[in-house]
C-alpha cells in the first residue's frame, strides 16, 4: 500500500515537471516572436524616416528647379531689354537620338546635327551685364588714352646744364661729427626754408670742426635725398677740390639763405628733384671749376647772386668743384 501511494507521488511529480518544461518552452517561443516583432517594428520606422526624408527632398528639388528657372527667366528678360542677341537653348533630347530618327536612305539635316556644338559655343550667362558693360567702357577709356599718347607730340627734354641745378646760399647753423663715421659732420642747415635742412658731408679731414659753425656756404639742394651710415642727407655743400684739397666756395658778401645762386646765359629753370637716372649731375659736374682768380664758374661763367656778386674759393684757382 505504501509503495503504490509512492508511485502514484513519482508519477504526479514527473507531470508536473513535463508540465513546468512545455510553459517554459512556450514562454521561450514568446520572447522570441517579442524580439522578432520589435526588430520589424524597428525597421518600418526606419523606412518610414526614409521615405519622408526622400519626400522632402524631392520637394525642395522641385522649389530649387523652379528657382532657377525664374532665375533664367528675369536674365533673359534683361538681355533683351539690352538688346543683347539671344541663342537658342540646345534640346534636351541627345543629337544621337536626332540622328537616328532620319528616314533611311536621307542624309540628317544639318541644322539638326550641328545645333548642340552652336550652342555649346555660345554659353548663356557667362558674366552679369554690369561687368559687361563696365569691361567695354574700360577698353574704350584704354584706346582713347592709346590714342592720345600716340597723336600727342613728345614733350621736349630740357637741356642739360647748370640751370637744372637747385643751386642757394646757404649758412651752417651747427656741425658735429657722425656718430658712426669718423670721416662725416651732420650738419644742419638754413637754406630759406621753413625748417633747417640735415646734410651729410665728407669734410671731417679737410675743414675744422670749428669752422663748420655758422658759416655761409653754397648748397646744390634738389639731389634726391641719400641716407649716409644712418643718416637721410638733404642737400650737398658745393666744394672747391682737388685730391689733396677741400674747400668751401664762399657766397658774395651780404648773400643771404635762400638766395638764388645762376650762371648768365643758363636761363632755366631747376629740376623739383635730379632723377638719378637721368645722371644730369653727372653730366653737367665736370664743367664745375673754379678759375684762375677762385670765381666758381660753369664752362667759363661765374657762379652769382644777382645784385650781390660771385661765388668763390677761399685759396684754390683752376680746381674741380663738386
Amino acid at each position: 500500500m505504501f509503495l503504490a501511494r509512492s508511485l502514484f507521488r513519482m508519477s504526479g511529480n514527473a507531470q508536473c515537471f513535463a508540465h513546468m518544461e512545455q510553459r517554459a518552452a512556450e514562454a521561450d517561443r514568446l520572447i522570441e516572436h517579442l524580439k522578432q516583432q520589435v526588430q520589424l517594428l524597428k525597421e518600418k520606422a526606419m523606412v518610414h524616416a526614409t521615405q519622408r526624408e526622400e519626400k522632402k527632398l524631392l520637394v525642395e528639388n522641385a522649389k530649387l528647379k523652379q528657382d532657377i528657372e525664374e532665375l533664367k527667366q528675369q536674365l533673359l528678360e534683361k538681355e533683351r531689354q539690352r538688346g543683347a542677341i539671344q541663342v537658342a537653348m540646345p534640346s534636351e533630347e541627345p543629337p544621337a537620338q536626332a540622328v537616328k530618327s532620319t528616314p533611311r536612305g536621307t542624309a540628317p539635316a544639318e541644322s539638326t546635327v550641328s545645333a548642340a556644338p552652336k550652342a555649346a559655343d555660345a554659353p548663356q550667362k557667362d558674366t552679369p551685364p554690369k561687368e559687361n558693360e563696365a569691361k567695354k567702357k574700360k577698353e574704350k577709356n584704354a584706346e582713347k588714352k592709346e590714342k592720345k599718347q600716340a597723336t600727342a607730340p613728345p614733350e621736349p627734354e630740357a637741356a642739360v646744364d647748370v640751370s637744372r641745378l637747385d643751386l642757394r646760399i646757404g649758412r651752417i647753423i651747427s656741425a658735429e661729427k657722425h656718430p658712426d663715421a669718423d670721416s662725416l659732420y651732420v650738419e644742419q642747415v638754413d637754406v630759406g626754408e621753413a625748417t633747417p635742412r640735415t646734410v651729410v658731408s665728407g669734410l671731417v679731414k679737410h675743414v675744422p670742426l670749428e669752422q663748420m659753425q655758422n658759416r655761409m656756404a653754397v648748397l646744390l639742394c634738389n639731389l634726391k635725398p641719400a641716407k649716409m651710415r644712418g643718416v637721410v642727407s638733404q642737400a650737398m655743400v658745393m666744394c672747391a677740390s682737388t685730391p689733396d684739397k677741400v674747400e668751401i666756395l664762399d657766397p658774395p658778401p651780404g648773400a643771404a639763405p635762400g638766395d638764388r645762386v645762376t650762371v648768365q646765359g643758363f636761363p632755366g629753370e631747376p629740376d623739383k628733384e635730379l632723377n638719378p637716372k637721368k645722371k644730369v649731375w653727372e653730366q653737367v659736374q665736370p664743367d664745375l671749376r673754379t678759375n684762375d682768380q677762385r670765381v666758381a664758374t660753369y664752362k667759363g661763367v661765374a657762379f652769382e647772386v644777382a645784385g650781390k656778386g660771385v661765388c668763390k674759393a677761399q685759396t684754390m684757382t683752376n680746381s674741380g668743384i663738386k
